[in-house]
């Protein structure tokens, strides 16, 4: 989707106006965001996913294409649906870091499937796919899981424990409202135990600025402290953190030691205002583990 991000010192008041200190348009949406983080941080990324179009006559989706492949990240497995405009999200970010996001999706992109996912998954040696948009998502993850290589779901939309989905990803990184809503259930611990029952993936949940969470080989629930950092703005933290701990398994690193990763790329992004914009470079998260 195309983010319009305004800053301000304190979100709109009910039939309220608020002036912005700041501005900036940027491409967003979780499994793009991952992607430009990834292609910061010294991995080769592509994205796959359903945009409007047709290509020089849909102004939103041309943008955010044009915006990925600035930062290096091929975007073949594209598909474009003509007479359909791209998602758009109008966001504030507060001066305490925090955000508000009213969306608009035509859900005529839901039916979009990949054109050869089977192809799409060969390419690649690791996969992060969303679900936001599931019907394109799942072939792809399931080829992919075939083949033997990670499989990371950033599981942030609430979703039934039986969606398939699920059952086609070796790791599942939930956001905290997402297993939240997911499992009805407000304890992340107990949830996170509950949702383990059925399966056997890497599963772990982001919570903000307290710890992540994550399933032990043994089934006990740990603990990972983040990184303390002063928060101004958290938009796409979470997107970030899935891509640097994708490319982390992709690296050998072990999960654990990925979790660590991604939460000081995440914490690297929260410093600073704009976004997949500010999505940081590898130099600048290995300097904040290096200094933990």
């Amino acid at each position: 989707m195309l983010d319009e991000v305004f800053r301000v010192d304190e979100f709109p008041p009910p039939d309220g106006k608020a002036m912005a200190t700041e501005f900036i348009a940027v491409g967003g949406g979780c499994a793009a965001n991952a992607a430009v983080a990834i292609a910061r941080l010294g991995g080769q990324a592509s994205f796959a996913g359903p945009l409007g179009g047709p290509a020089g006559q849909e102004p939103i989706s041309d943008r955010i294409l044009a915006g990925l492949t600035a930062e290096g990240v091929d975007c073949g497995g594209c598909v474009r649906l003509d007479g359909v405009t791209s998602a758009l999200s109008a966001i504030f970010v507060n001066a305490r870091g925090e955000r508000t996001i009213a969306t608009y999706r035509d859900h005529r992109l839901d039916a979009v499937t990949p054109r050869d996912a089977a192809a799409l998954a060969a390419a690649t040696d690791a996969v992060l796919a969303d679900n936001r948009f599931p019907t394109f998502s799942l072939p792809i993850c399931g080829a992919a899981l075939r083949r033997g290589v990670p499989v990371v779901l950033d599981a942030d939309k609430p979703a039934a424990p039986d969606d398939p989905l699920f059952a086609a990803c070796s790791h599942i990184v939930f956001s905290s409202e997402g297993l939240r809503a997911t499992m009805r259930m407000d304890d992340l611990a107990a949830a996170l135990r509950k949702f383990g029952e059925a399966t056997n993936a890497f599963l772990a949940v982001t919570n903000g600025a307290d710890p992540v969470l994550w399933r032990d080989h043994d089934d006990a629930i740990r603990a990972l402290p983040v990184f303390r950092i002063a928060a101004v703005d958290t938009l796409a933290a979470g997107d970030v953190f899935h891509g640097a701990f994708t490319l982390g398994l992709m690296e050998g690193r072990e999960a654990v030691d990925a979790l660590r990763f991604a939460a000081a790329a995440a914490g690297v992004k929260c410093t600073r205002f704009g976004g997949s914009a500010s999505a940081p470079h590898r130099a600048e998260v290995d300097a904040l583990l290096a200094g933990a």
